[in-house]
């Protein structure tokens, strides 16, 4: 059996009721304690005082009968013979038994008590009138506070406790509530949110504090997971779109193979069915990189970008003449594999476009020195403005100059693209006096 609520809410109201009755009842005891000693000395105090004055009229033989009283008469006041005989009294303890069975010894003498009469308490204070063997006592007796005989004081001193106790229980309820209350909603809002609708976010409460982050961190895992989902199902969607054309050329090759064993040209027919096979294998593989690209799989490096295109260059098998104006020194972190096949498609890219000459250079960002730049540009046709951001769309050919025989699958641009985003970088089309101008942009380290 559960001892606490299951909610925070209820744990820690319980526990701060149980706190705040532990620390207030030690407080009310100490007062107790203290309002008692307070008490009772003030009575002594007073009882003292007629002692005194009662024993000094009996050293000069002055002493009243009955004894007069202090001025409230409140204080009640005995002279009694060392038989225990009452000799005097005041007025209120006139017909009394001794206020006490004290008996101050010659040596010191007095001594001091509380006792009780009938239903009243009283402080007792005794003294010996001299040291003589016979000599009498003169008792002074001051009533006690009702509060501090009849269990009042104990009683106000509890209720006080409970009260605070339920004081602190109810600000502790109210204000974790209140604290808890945008954790409620994040919990509902995350509760609606399904796999078809990842647009969706919780709320976000203003400041700084734990819930407000655990709030901000939920809506950036719903950011990742949305756009894993989305490139997952863009992979489906391309995927689905792009295989059916060469899939479907295999087939018809094959069932002619089958179908016509005799009419039909086996070599021809092989050299086709290797065709679709390559092409099939080309976008699988492009397809299968676009959906690994920012996922954090890949590990980053340090890289000189001036080293990895002059890397990229003396490999390159393309036709058209490459000039390679590049500045040293300039580092960015990155996945090398990845910017070296950004730079490949690129060069693939302009080769396809160009007449004689491409232009690789790396430098400082005309615009931000903080910011590395990679241009790739072409002396072909260029692209219209209209187009610029449409070529990186995937599965884009722009025609005449692109088609499926002899433009690619049209995924070379858009794997650029989110190569150049995946680093915290860009990828643009940009004026050039002639041909295309593709400009890559990396933060430097």
């Amino acid at each position: 059996m559960r001892l606490l609520p299951r909610s925070i809410r209820g744990r820690d109201t319980v526990i701060s009721a149980v706190v705040a009755v532990l620390v207030l009842s030690a407080l009310a005891a100490a007062a107790d304690i203290l309002l008692r000693n307070m008490l009772t000395q003030g009575a002594l105090e007073d009882a003292q005082f007629v002692a005194r004055q009662a024993s000094a009229a009996v050293r000069e033989g002055a002493l009243d009968d009955p004894i007069r009283e202090d001025a409230n008469g409140a204080a009640l006041v005995q002279l009694v013979s060392p038989e225990g005989r009452v000799l005097k009294a005041s007025v209120k303890a006139a017909g009394q038994p001794p206020l006490a069975d004290l008996r101050p010894r010659p040596q010191s003498r007095v001594q001091a008590v509380t006792t009780c009469l009938d239903d009243d308490c009283y402080a007792v204070w005794a003294i010996r009138v001299t040291t003589a063997p016979d000599s009498p006592t003169v008792y002074g007796a001051s009533r006690l506070p009702w509060v501090m005989t009849s269990g009042l004081l104990e009683l106000l001193l509890a209720l006080t406790v409970l009260a605070l106790a339920a004081l602190v229980a109810w600000t502790t309820w109210q204000v974790v509530g209140r604290t808890l209350r945008p954790v409620e909603e994040i919990r509902l809002q995350l509760a609606e949110i399904s796999g078809s609708d990842l647009a969706r976010r919780v709320p976000e409460p203003p400041g700084a504090d734990e819930i407000a982050h655990l709030a901000r961190t939920a809506n950036e895992t719903l950011d990742r997971l949305e756009k894993s989902v989305t490139r997952q199902r863009q992979f489906a969607s391309d995927a689905a779109h792009e295989l059916r054309t060469p899939i479907t050329g295999l087939r018809v090759n094959l069932e002619d193979l089958a179908m016509y064993p005799d009419d039909t040209d086996i070599p021809a027919a092989t050299e086709a069915a290797l065709r679709a096979t390559d092409r099939l294998e080309s976008i699988v593989a492009d397809l299968l990189l676009l959906a690994r690209i920012g996922t954090g799989a890949a590990v980053q490096e340090e890289i000189d970008l001036a080293e990895l295109v002059r890397a990229e260059v003396s490999t390159w098998t393309g036709t058209a003449e490459l000039r390679t104006p590049l500045t040293p020194g300039l580092t960015v972190m990155g996945v090398r594999l990845q910017l070296a096949r950004l730079l490949g498609n690129l060069l693939d890219n302009a080769e396809r476009h160009t007449k004689q000459t491409i232009d690789v250079g790396v430098g400082r960002d005309d615009e931000d020195f903080g910011v590395a730049s990679l241009i790739v540009a072409d002396d072909g046709p260029g692209i219209p403005r209209e187009d610029r951001e449409r070529v990186f769309d995937r599965f884009t050919r722009l025609d005449p100059a692109r088609s499926r025989g002899s433009g690619g699958a049209g995924l070379g641009l858009a794997i650029a693209r989110d190569i150049a985003l995946a680093h915290g970088g860009s990828l643009r089309i940009e004026d050039s006096l002639q041909g295309a101008r593709f400009v890559l942009r990396l933060p430097l380290l």
